[in-house]
């Protein structure tokens, strides 16, 4: 072993030691105490709060059952509900011929993800509007990675006024509103 060559081994090993030793003091020194208990219950009891929104607004909501009506009756109430679908005040809303339950006539929707929603048995405005929007982001989902920029947040909106013959209102509604976006 050669110790000619110890002194360049040992002054860099020596000075590291030190200004470590000096860094540690010095970054234990300056190290202040931040009380963010205050600011944390603020978050905790706006988190209560939403939550408890969130489970009012659960509480409200309606489901429909997706079984077919079985007996003359529920048809008849589920008839009463329906719409008759006028396609000259559709016409004279979106200036084109509009087809019943036709879904590309939601805006972003087209005729690929069109054929997606039925694939999932979702084949009319009223079906569309019963949907959640997490459903709609399901059948997304499931044609891609190419699907998922769309945003189907309007979308259940857009069928339902669809579906009520609201047409003057959603042309309105998809004029004022860019890309269908909420």
């Amino acid at each position: 072993m050669n110790f000619d060559n110890i002194w360049c081994w040992l002054i860099p090993l020596l000075t590291g030691l030190i200004c470590g030793i000096i860094g540690y003091f010095w970054g234990k020194g300056k190290r202040e105490v931040v009380d963010n208990t205050a600011a944390l219950k603020a978050l905790e009891d706006k988190n209560n709060k939403l939550q408890a929104d969130l489970d009012a607004c659960n509480k409200k909501l309606v489901t429909i059952p997706k079984s077919k009506p079985s007996t003359a009756s529920s048809i008849a109430a589920s008839a009463v509900t329906a719409v008759a679908f006028d396609a000259a005040a559709a016409k004279a809303a979106f200036g084109k011929k509009i087809k019943q339950d036709d879904l590309k006539i939601v805006e972003g929707i087209g005729p690929k993800i069109e054929g997606l929603f039925h694939d999932f048995d979702i084949k009319t405005w009223q079906a569309l509007s019963d949907s959640t929007v997490a459903k709609c982001q399901e059948v997304l989902d499931s044609g891609g990675e190419r699907y998922r920029i769309h945003d189907p947040a309007s979308w259940p909106l857009q069928a339902k006024m669809a579906f009520k013959g609201e047409w003057k209102n959603l042309a309105k509604w998809q004029d004022e509103h860019k890309a269908g976006k909420l």
